[in-house]
């Protein structure tokens, strides 16, 4: 594979009207010096304004090595049931674009350092070495290849959307960004720049894997990974675009596959067979979720409940679409994980096809469900016609494709390697230093 250099990245932090931001130390715009002190960023017609500067594109640069700034009420987690807002630190170059008529506050840093935040802020820098080492690896992997795909101006679709009468099919691929790389939120990479401390174990795993990315074909991979993918990871294509990606296929995720393979997918979502992500030990979940995610707490199995006026005003309100009563949920379509691909909502007005998973997931939670494998239980009413309410019952947390983050703490924790574990979810990849 053709040797890189360490690339600079653009990471889309926050967008508003207004932007609230402090300089720690001195920048420089051009050759005129910024003084540290509290600003403010807004649209004033065609340009971006603070009190000393007014232009199309404000570019600030830190005049001395430990020169940074701070962000002020960066929403993170957005969409996802713990979203908030928080005032983050950065280092490396600050950057103010316009936005669809808002002022878009960009940080400009090399990768090997916007790592060493991802990885901080996507797990516990107090984890073991080699789940450090083997997240970093994916996490360079993927981020390297979504440039790929934009250097390539490829025709993939970011977001695509089949709309019939009675099929509405959709999924969310990487995000559109034209005038950056990535973005800081969960749906990229998480990235909080310096505002957690990176510790020296994120720091030295960064260090000890430079470089080295994951490929396939001598292209790097587009290397996934979720929460728990509740026993067998997912195939890509039943997730977004109908393409099999090699490398991205099911996976069972432990040392004694045998014991899930028998199992239909009702059977495995209805028990809890041994996997490497079916874990209760709060020393390996402490290295995976953060603060904020450990306060879900089931999430190898798991179960929610709604009455007939919660779900059939929930599927309203995210669907846009009045179904009147909810009559059942009847799963047409799944993957090898169980996941359902497409289901049939049946109301007393109408009854519709909603696919792909995250589309499903969506209409059936405030924010998202945790995944969508799960059984349907109807609650059935004494005159037998409308049920009073409904009772999923899911495995898994997230869209299950890739590296199981779950599994892979676990695999470590037992004595797995760094080769073992890419090895395992990522059938056929090689490993290799590109820079």
């Amino acid at each position: 594979m053709m040797q890189l250099t360490e690339p600079l990245i653009n990471v889309g932090i926050v967008v508003s009207n207004e932007i609230e931001f402090e300089l720690k130390g001195d920048f420089l715009l051009g050759e005129q010096i910024i003084k540290p002190g509290i600003y403010s960023a807004i649209i004033e017609g065609e340009n971006i304004c603070t009190s000393f500067a007014c232009k199309a594109l404000i570019e600030l640069k830190p005049r001395h090595q430990n020169s940074t700034f701070i962000l002020k009420n960066v929403k993170i987690g957005i969409g996802f049931h713990w979203e908030r807002t928080e005032n983050q630190e950065f280092e490396g170059d600050l950057t103010f674009q316009v936005e669809n008529g808002s002022v878009r506050a960009v940080n400009n840093v090399f990768l090997e350092s916007y790592l060493k935040s991802v990885i901080s802020s996507e797990m516990s820098a107090m984890n073991d070495p080699v789940l450090l080492q083997v997240h970093t690896i994916v996490s360079r992997s993927w981020l390297l290849a979504q440039i790929d795909t934009k250097k390539a101006k490829s025709k993939t679709a970011v977001i695509s959307v089949l709309h019939s009468k009675n099929e509405i099919e959709k999924w969310y691929d990487r995000e559109d960004h034209n005038t950056f790389d990535v973005c800081a939120d969960d749906h990229c990479q998480r990235y909080q720049g310096i505002t957690k401390i990176i510790s020296d174990n994120a720091a030295k795993a960064v260090e000890l894997t430079k470089g080295q990315v994951i490929t396939f074909e001598n292209k790097v991979c587009d290397a996934r990974f979720s929460k728990c993918c509740g026993g067998i990871s997912e195939n890509f294509e039943n997730v977004w675009q109908a393409v099999k990606v090699p490398y991205l296929t099911a996976v069972i995720d432990s040392d004694t596959p045998e014991k899930i393979t028998s199992l239909s997918h009702e059977q495995l979502i209805d028990s809890s067979p041994k996997a490497f992500c079916n874990t209760n030990d709060l020393e390996v979940l402490k290295q995976v979720l953060v603060d904020f995610d450990r306060s879900t707490i089931n999430f190898y199995r798991w179960s929610v409940s709604y009455s007939q006026d919660e779900i059939s005003q929930l599927i309203a309100q995210k669907s846009g679409i009045d179904f009147g009563a909810i009559l059942d949920l009847v799963p047409l379509e799944r993957g090898a994980s169980g996941r359902i691909i497409r289901l049939k909502i049946i109301g007393n007005k109408q009854t519709v096809i909603v696919g792909k998973e995250l589309e499903i997931r969506k209409w059936l939670s405030n924010s998202h469900l945790f995944s969508s494998a799960f059984l349907v239980e109807k609650q059935i009413a004494n005159d037998g016609e409308i049920p009073l309410g409904f009772i999923l019952r899911g495995a898994g947390w997230g869209h299950g494709v890739g590296m199981c983050q779950i599994g892979a703490a676990v695999m470590s924790r037992k004595g797995y390697g760094v080769h073992q574990i890419l090895e395992h979810y990522f059938k056929g990849a090689i490993l290799e230093t590109i820079y």
